[in-house]
């Protein structure tokens, strides 16, 4: 037992409360350096100060902040290189604060997978010894497979409950502000990631915010017709203006803070902030307004300068600017995007409009000439989101392909990618001292990014796209993963290292699955076909033929006699691996074919379907047996037990059934997840269930009583699952890319 551990467990609450709000503070005083960088990377005292209901994970964070902001460099303890490991390790707890906050069970995993990386940091490395060491119930990583410290993202904003479709920052960078589809209006802390207060109103979901430039107002627009204006300090809703015919998608604030600029449907309104009275209407358009940006000029409402403009982006390709001086009077049309203009911004000195189309691109327009200047190609879907640093030396933009890059506005050159959301970004802003990059995202959260250029990128290997698929050898020394990126990974189970990648399919890999003799991967893929690959050469050895649309699902007798595939087709066909031969086709589900797993005594298929069952069939004659009914939506996961008694099923009802395999009954209901349940794996001896959510979780539950055992929460959906056989290690692939080697450290489940 640790010192530290020794003396929580020798002392009264209150020597303990003092202890763990004070002994930072005055260690630091009494100059004692040495012994305060030892508490701030000794996990007894992290773990009992984040589980302390008085103090927390945001509390320590501010231990790690007292002694970044003391000068220490005359002290004779003083190491910068342990300053820069407590600097990792808080950088770490701030990554991991979202998830801390709602459970400090989490503590172990989140620094480990996020402090691996740091292989030759003296304190990290104690850290992780303590930790592992340390007699603990946790999943814990194997691979620094979390978001590292010193990759860019600083913390994510969790507390919407749906889609975030708008981001503004206060000008006095204190404060950020985001908008829902599920009609809220969120205020944060930037510094901290609290969340400070909610507005509820809206009756629909929000499309947009804007902040007033002396920060006293927030307004919002939304799909249910109206615009809301609220007092930022309270939030306390001051007007709503309504009267709209259609949603209104966009809003802008003059920068005199007199005038607010809306888009609804295909006009573009003018009314004063002060009254929420109507002035005028800038431009009658031939299609949808999507975005708007106010040339940065003083006094934009009553200036009578010539260059005051609003432009705006359209779904029929353009952009136009249109001035605000003479209402209606059009300057020009920006034309060369070949589809919608769904994001507009303008340059801090007023030179130049850059929009982000559903063309993938991004260009670059003189705005006094409308000459296009460039092109900045990189995102693979559409770009929804624009920002310009304050300075104009970067251009931001968020994508549907769930990532943010950062350009030079001078040169067009892509600097950096940003990747941690698992769904498009809608929103981006920059704070006005140019720190900070945040977004919002259809993945329900916000996260804070640093937008500085010269700092060190961590680059975690794995898959470019999401992980759909994981099999693990039956001798368990390889792992097989299939991804969106089209690609399939052969890794080494013990250290994750990946050998090889297979590469044939034209479309993402959605099932993977290895012969019993560990010899063959068999993939299916959205581009219709089935591929058999050697796993010790990589080698495609054939291709199967035969579906009309997407394969999801694939398994193997275990005899190694059948390949068995599910499809979009809402049909399951066996084949003969050897020659890949079809030999028959299983019809009856009337939905999509999600799942698919065999009896380990290769006479019964099972299957999970879209159209909420599963059905049991007799693999030789292909016959259907029974069909089991008692899920509420879509069935994505399946598997059998290994002495073939029980059915497992995850479902997008966000719950795991126990059936009885021979009679179909429903023995039991396991709930938890917060989320569509889409993997599920059953240990070898039968006693645990191991299930990936889209709510970001792996959870372990004992099968007999249905308890949820352990829990560990990654960055990104867990798309996939699976366990050693010694039932020691789960593999697991989630909807950023990533592969998570978790080593089960459980008294319980090991015993």
């Amino acid at each position: 037992m640790s010192s530290v551990r020794t003396w929580l467990a020798e002392n009264s609450p209150e020597e303990i409360e003092h202890f763990l709000g004070e002994v930072t503070r005055l260690r630091l005083e009494s100059g004692r350096v040495n012994k305060l960088c030892s508490s701030l990377s000794d996990y007894d005292f992290i773990e009992a100060k984040i589980n302390h209901p008085k103090f927390g994970v945001r509390s320590l964070i501010e231990d790690y902040e007292l002694i970044e902001n003391a000068e220490l460099s005359d002290r004779p303890e003083y190491n910068s290189e342990t300053l820069e490991d407590l600097k990792l390790i808080k950088q770490a707890l701030q990554l991991s604060a979202h998830i801390l906050d709602r459970d400090t069970k989490q503590l172990a995993g989140q620094l480990t997978g996020r402090l691996l990386l740091f292989k030759k940091q003296t304190k990290i490395q104690q850290l992780l010894q303590k930790i592992s060491q340390t007699e603990i119930q946790c999943l814990l990583p194997l691979t620094p497979s979390l978001t590292p410290p010193g990759n860019g993202l600083i913390g994510t904003l969790t507390g919407h409950t749906d889609s975030v479709n708008a981001i503004a920052i206060s000008h006095d960078d204190q404060y950020v502000v985001s908008g829902s589809k599920d009609k809220t209006i969120k205020v944060w802390d930037i510094a901290t990631g609290q969340e400070i207060r909610t507005l509820s109103g809206h009756t629909d979901s929000v499309n947009a915010i804007a902040i007033s430039h002396d920060d006293q107002y927030v307004v919002s627009v939304s799909s249910d017709k109206t615009i809301k204006v609220w007092l930022l300090a309270t939030g306390e809703e001051i007007r709503t203006l309504s009267g709209y015919s259609y949603w209104v998608f966009t809003i802008a604030i003059s920068h005199d803070d007199t005038c607010v600029f809306s888009a609804s449907d295909y006009t573009v309104e003018v009314w004063l902030l002060a009254t929420g009275e109507e002035i005028c209407t800038l431009s009658d358009h031939i299609d949808r307004v999507n975005g708007i940006a106010i040339s940065r000029v003083e006094d934009i409402a009553i200036s009578h300068e010539d260059d005051k403009y609003v432009v705006s982006g359209f779904r029929d390709n353009t952009i136009k600017v249109c001035s605000i001086i003479a209402p209606g009077e059009e300057i020009c049309t920006l034309s060369g995007h070949t589809d919608s203009v769904d994001a507009i911004a303008i340059s801090h000195d007023d030179q130049y409009v850059v929009s982000g189309s559903r063309d993938n691109t991004i260009k670059v327009w003189d705005i006094a000439t409308g000459e296009e200047i460039c092109t900045l190609s990189g995102h693979s879907d559409w770009v929804l989101a624009i920002a310009i640093s304050h300075k104009d030396r970067y251009v931001v933009s968020g994508s549907k392909d769930n990532t943010i890059k950062i350009w030079s506005l001078a040169t067009g050159e892509e600097i950096r990618t940003l990747s941690g959301h698992s769904d498009s970004v809608f929103a981006i802003a920059i704070s006005h001292d140019d720190r900070y990059v945040v977004s919002g995202s259809n993945d329900n959260t916000i996260k804070v990014w640093s937008l500085a250029i010269g700092e060190e990128i961590r680059t975690l290997s794995g898959h470019s796209d999401s992980v759909n698929a994981i099999a693990i050898s039956h001798k368990d020394k390889y792992v097989v993963s299939g991804s969106w990126d089209n690609t399939i990974k052969i890794w080494k189970r013990k250290t994750g290292e990946e050998i090889r990648t297979l590469s044939g399919h034209s479309d993402s890999v959605n099932a993977i699955a290895i012969s019993h003799d560990d010899q063959y991967v068999v993939s299916g893929s959205k581009d219709k076909t089935i591929k058999v690959w050697d796993i010790a050469t990589g080698e495609k050895i054939r291709t199967l033929t035969g579906h009309s649309d997407r394969v999801f699902a694939i398994a193997i007798s275990h005899k190694d006699k059948y390949v068995v595939s599910g499809s979009d087709d809402n049909t399951i066909k066996i084949w003969k691996k050897e020659t890949g031969e079809k030999i028959r086709t299983l019809s009856g589900h009337s939905h999509s074919v999600f799942a698919i797993a065999i009896s380990h005594k290769d006479k019964y298929v099972v299957s999970g379907s879209g159209d909420n069952t599963i059905k049991v069939w007799d693999i030789a004659t292909g016959q259907e047996i029974r069909t089991l009914t008692g899920h509420s939506d879509w069935v994505f996961a399946i598997a059998i037990s290994h002495d073939d008694r029980y059915v497992v099923s995850g479902s997008k009802d966000k719950t795991i059934k126990v059936w009885k395999r021979e009679t179909g009954e429903e023995i039991r209901t396991l709930t938890g997840h917060f989320d569509l349940v889409f993997a599920i794996a059953i240990s070898q001896d039968d006693r645990y269930v191991v299930s990936g959510s889209r709510d970001n979780t792996i959870k372990i539950w004992d099968i007999a009583s249905g308890e949820e055992i352990i829990t560990f929460r990654g960055e990104n959906s867990i798309d996939c699952c699976a366990i050693t056989s010694d039932g020691g290690t789960i593999i697991a692939g989630d909807r950023s890319g990533k592969v998570h080697f978790l080593r089960l450290k459980c008294d319980e489940v090991e015993s």
